[in-house]
């Protein structure tokens, strides 16, 4: 399965966190919106994002690693298409990013984008999913596909 998602994380306090080449980054409490693409398995690639053992090796590992954050919640839509900046144009507009996050391998100024409010992040993340006519799934449709296997 390929496609592209949205991770909703919670950051349930002020941290600092260094993150990879990037010099340490300050993170408010609230939500955030991580734009990725899984273009050889999302399948996979969820499932490492939901796992407390992993390697740090993408800017959101070192996110998701820090005792603060936890993921809400999961927005995908299964496709074959590069997408990713598509959804991050129209999130960045709604919110504020964290500049050169998750985006070294394209010509956006961020993939990760900070919501105050989770129900805000959620909307934001739909409306996208919308405006692109993508079909949504949520982490319950991905936690039943898994269960299958």
């Amino acid at each position: 399965m390929k496609g592209t998602y949205c991770l909703i994380i919670e950051v349930e306090k002020y941290s600092k966190i260094s993150v990879g080449r990037l010099e340490e980054l300050q993170f408010k409490r609230g939500f955030y919106i991580y734009v990725g693409s899984a273009l050889n398995s999302l399948e996979s690639r969820v499932t490492r994002h939901l796992s407390s053992k992993k390697k740090l090796h993408w800017h959101v590992d070192y996110l998701l690693m820090d005792s603060s954050s936890n993921i809400k919640e999961v927005i995908y839509s299964i496709g074959e298409e590069k997408i990713e900046c598509s959804l991050v144009s129209l999130i960045s507009d709604k919110s504020s990013p964290v500049a050169r996050f998750g985006c070294s391998d394209c010509s956006c100024g961020s993939h990760l984008f900070y919501f105050e409010d989770y129900d805000d992040a959620l909307k934001e993340v739909l409306s996208a999913f919308e405006d692109l006519k993508l079909t949504v799934n949520n982490l319950n449709d991905f936690n039943k596909i898994m269960n299958k296997n």
